[in-house]
């Protein structure tokens, strides 16, 4: 069987943890901050992880994590 490609989109924007979960970056912070208050922009600050629903998803593509 040949070897599976990475898809390189989601090489980026995740990764691996030890324990198998999938690590991501909170989205909605990167402009238009003016209008978003503190507590919001500050509960996106610390690092995501992906739902049990995409999870099947994001490991197709990372297939080697």
């Amino acid at each position: 069987m040949p070897k599976l490609k990475t898809h390189k989109a989601a090489a980026k924007r995740f990764s691996y943890t030890a324990t198998g979960k999938i690590k991501m970056k909170h989205t909605h912070l990167r402009h238009n901050l003016g209008h978003k208050t503190s507590k919001r922009k500050r509960s996106l600050r610390p690092t995501g992880y992906m739902s049990e629903a995409m999870l099947g998803h994001i490991k197709k593509q990372l297939p080697y994590g």
